[in-house]
């Protein structure tokens, strides 16, 4: 079997799509459909089931799909070993989502653009089931999550820090327990985010009609916020600015539930040095920040 047909076949068998494959691999179409023949014949059997413009992976290419994978990574490996690169090399695509990307990672970014120029980082925004999918599929390199579990079927992770959370308005209001918050209009992001889910469980465990008015960002959730639309349940570093001006105010309620953010990969997948670099200036990054 050579690399480049099961390179091409991973490809193909994370993304279902031959189209999008050429595109990811820069091949032409035709020259993926032909390698994924090839490895077909050296095999003797078909690796993909053609159900019109659809396709999926057979059994058999279930049971290879592993394999390619350690072959892959063991060969990133080794001729990272046997180049003994001066500096990290390699790509990396990253899952993460707003309130990481904007607020925790911006030094980690300026890092590795500086001081590790041959990494080439590519983050996703994406959350919850969406990165851990993806993750699964090996769509994703690396992924970070900010959930209460930290066991996630299919993945390996690292718990970086708790991650604290603020209920804030644009003033005070005398809100003590979870009953109080029900008589209050209640402002989120999008359905998905670990924290407005839990919130509104909460909530909803007071009173089953609870309603959210959504919107599609945290600057947005924040805005409103301050502008006295309503209270928000938002990471405390994202509105650590704010409360320090003033624009907004840190209520007295504190959530009965814990989100920890973590670092995630697929199971069994070899981390290349690139990757344990990430994770562990991730690491160190986040426990400076506290």
């Amino acid at each position: 079997m050579e690399l480049r047909l099961l390179v091409t076949f991973e490809k193909v068998a994370t993304v279902l799509s031959f189209t999008r494959a050429a595109a990811e691999l820069a091949y032409a179409q035709s020259s993926v459909t032909s390698q994924i023949r090839a490895l077909e014949s050296s095999l003797g059997t078909e690796l993909f089931d053609r159900l019109g413009g659809h396709i999926r992976l057979t059994e058999a290419g279930e049971r290879l799909l592993p394999y390619a994978r350690q072959i892959i990574e063991l060969t990133e490996e080794a001729r990272a070993a046997v180049t003994a690169a001066e500096e990290p090399t390699g790509s990396l695509v990253v899952g993460t989502m707003e309130s990481l990307t904007s607020y925790r990672l911006p030094p980690l970014l300026e890092l590795f653009h500086h001081r590790y120029p041959r990494v080439r980082l590519a983050l996703r925004t994406t959350i919850g089931d969406e990165t851990r999918q993806a993750l699964r599929q090996g769509t994703y390199d690396l992924g970070f999550l900010m959930e209460e579990e930290t066991e996630h079927p299919g993945l390996e992770s690292e718990v970086l820090a708790i991650e604290p959370l603020a209920l804030v308005a644009g003033q005070p209001l005398d809100v003590a327990c979870t009953a109080d918050l029900v008589q209050q209009s209640l402002l989120a992001t999008e359905p998905g985010c670990a924290y407005r889910d839990l919130f509104e469980r909460e909530l909803k465990s007071v009173s089953p009609s609870v309603e959210f008015m959504e919107f599609g960002t945290i600057e947005a959730t924040k805005r409103a916020a301050a502008a006295g639309l309503g209270i928000a349940l938002l990471p405390e570093v994202t509105v650590a600015a704010e409360l320090a001006e003033g624009t907004l105010v840190r209520l007295p309620w504190e959530p009965p539930f814990t989100l920890r953010t973590q670092l995630a990969w697929r199971t069994g997948k070899r981390l290349p040095a690139h990757a344990r670099l990430f994770l562990d200036q991730a690491r160190k990054l986040v426990a400076e920040q506290g």
